[in-house]
């Protein structure tokens, strides 16, 4: 990572802990908090998991506080639980892969699966790259940094339309800043996830691949922090907060309509995109089991390999499999 680019994400860290929500489970919401009372700092991005846990209503009667630290993609989310303002992460893999492999002090402690679909590459509609294999002498815009899932999903489809990663020109950008500048044209190809992507579609982007079909391992992390973990009364409360997380997962795929609504409210989104970002999101909290460490093990070695992520990272050594199990 460049000077510059940790200068950016330290900035990025600071203004958006700054702004950070707050809020607490059930009745305690308006009662004052004892000098014993745990908060927890939980980190998201773009709001994806605080929709999540508000709408299903599964933060009612937590006996301890919860803290919001919002950021747009996981790279100042990282910065934020590296500086000590957060307790938890909410990422893909390869994006806490390459937190670990940066020496960011977290571990996984329960894995997030969905089919892929949730990632992709995007053009203009009248662009005239068609599939993959077009992609060979462009710029490719990745979001949000060196070593996102949506970095892992071009050099894994670059690999499977028989080119290298050199063959394209990537550059990083923040998703924001990525989303404006390819409405307003100036980006052609970007490979990108989430709400960022569903957006784009809706406005007429064609997606020329995603992360189906074994292009991305389907699996993302909720980490926390060592020094959360160390400390007994955040620790618990991590434990508690996975079985939530566990039980909203299992309300969103049953209350899509419902879920699709307090996206649309929560985050600005389309009707359209709200509903594409349901059908698209995590539909369930599994433990880390040595299958999962295996496949995201494939993810590590792979972009080692191409010098991505470097050094290569032990996944079955970066995991916490004593926090939750089914």
């Amino acid at each position: 990572m460049t000077r510059g680019l940790r200068a950016l994400l330290a900035s990025l860290t600071l203004a958006a802990t700054a702004f950070a929500a707050t809020g607490c489970g059930g009745d305690a919401a308006g009662a004052a908090s004892s000098s014993t009372e745990v908060t927890l700092t939980v980190g998201d991005q773009a709001k994806s998991l605080q929709t999540l846990l508000n709408a299903s209503g599964v933060l009612k009667g937590t006996s301890y506080k919860v803290k919001w630290a919002e950021f747009e993609g996981a790279a100042p989310l990282f910065q934020a639980v590296q500086a000590g303002a957060a307790d938890t992460s909410y990422a893909a893999d390869l994006p806490t892969l390459q937190a670990q492999s940066g020496g960011v002090p977290v571990k996984g402690v329960a894995a997030l699966h969905n089919d892929g679909s949730s990632v992709g590459i995007v053009v203009q509609k009248n662009s005239s790259v068609k599939k993959v294999s077009d992609l060979k002498g462009k710029k490719v815009v990745v979001s949000s940094a060196r070593g996102s899932i949506a970095e892992y999903l071009l050099a894994n489809a670059l690999q499977q339309a028989g080119l290298k990663y050199s063959d394209v020109h990537v550059q990083y950008l923040l998703p924001t800043d990525a989303q404006a500048a390819f409405t307003a044209g100036k980006i052609d190809a970007w490979a990108t996830f989430g709400v960022y992507k569903a957006a784009v579609v809706d406005q007429g982007a064609r997606q020329i691949v995603d992360g189906t079909g074994g292009r991305v391992s389907g699996y993302g992390f909720i980490g926390a922090a060592d020094k959360a973990l160390a400390d007994t009364g955040k620790k618990a409360a991590i434990k508690d907060l996975l079985q939530r997380v566990d039980k909203a997962l299992t309300w969103s795929g049953t209350h899509q309509d419902e879920y699709a609504k307090a996206i649309e409210k929560n985050t600005g989104a389309k009707a359209a995109v709200a509903q594409l970002i349901v059908k698209q999101s995590y539909g369930e909290l599994v433990p880390i089991t040595p299958a999962v460490t295996k496949a995201v093990q494939s993810v590590a070695d792979t972009m080692h390999g191409i010098k991505v992520l470097d050094p290569d990272v032990v996944v079955a050594d970066s995991v916490d499999t004593s926090l939750f199990a089914k």
